[in-house]
């Protein structure tokens, strides 16, 4: 029996173990993350000791099965309701809605909104699929029309759209705006000034604040064709 040509005895024993190469294709699922930083990651887990990899495995088994969405708001919590929407000590009446659980983090660093939140899970984007259905906006019109359904079982009467100021985030507020024509709620928009495309998280804690305190009726009459 003839030995196999020398390249392709190489190409055999070159390649990485399975177990590497599943971890590399596990990390590439993450967002942000390609190839050459899976490697990174990685070969750092490799270096680790043990029981920092372990760790590691522990926390994400844990946050997966522990951490849970709000029935009432749809923040990230451990518990449902999540300790805002059982908050007496705050404004349940007025709810501040945003794109994802981690603008809650960046309001709630500025100080500046005492009420509560509803998270919408992303914002209405066609050329990326998503539409008003793949949302949580059927839940936040269901929080306005039924006390009940509110944290607490208080009436809203205030809704302020939070939303990143984007074409998506102008056309997924006004959508919302449209959803809630008619009904006994004041709706209003974060003032305008904040940076144009940027996510709530990078901007600044006081250019926040003033856009939460300085906020204005929303109207899609007026606003129409030039964002809300």
């Amino acid at each position: 029996m003839h030995d196999a040509p020398a390249d392709r005895r190489f190409a055999r024993s070159s390649a990485q173990p399975a177990a590497l190469d599943a971890l590399l294709e596990a990390l590439q699922k993450l967002p942000g993350v390609g190839r050459r930083s899976a490697e990174r990651l990685a070969f750092h887990i490799l270096k680790a000791p043990l029981e920092e990899a372990r760790s590691l495995a522990r926390a994400i088994e844990a946050v997966k099965r522990e951490v849970r969405h709000c029935a009432v708001c749809w923040r990230l919590t451990e518990r449902s309701p999540c300790s805002y929407c059982e908050d007496a000590r705050r404004d349940r009446s007025v709810v501040l809605v945003v794109e994802q659980p981690s603008d809650v983090l960046a309001i709630e660093a500025t100080g500046a909104h005492r009420g509560v939140y509803h998270v919408l899970m992303g914002r209405v984007s066609p050329l990326e699929g998503v539409g008003p259905g793949d949302l949580t906006i059927e839940a936040l019109i269901g929080r306005v029309r039924d006390p009940r359904r509110n944290s607490g079982g208080v009436p809203v009467r205030e809704v302020v759209l939070a939303l990143s100021p984007t074409l998506e985030g102008d056309g997924t507020a006004l959508h919302i705006l449209e959803r809630l024509k008619g009904l006994d709620v004041q709706v209003t928009r974060l003032a305008r000034g904040l940076p144009s495309g940027a996510p709530l998280e990078l901007v600044s804690k006081s250019a926040l604040a003033d856009a939460i305190a300085e906020r204005r009726q929303a109207s899609a009459s007026s606003d129409r064709g030039r964002g809300l």
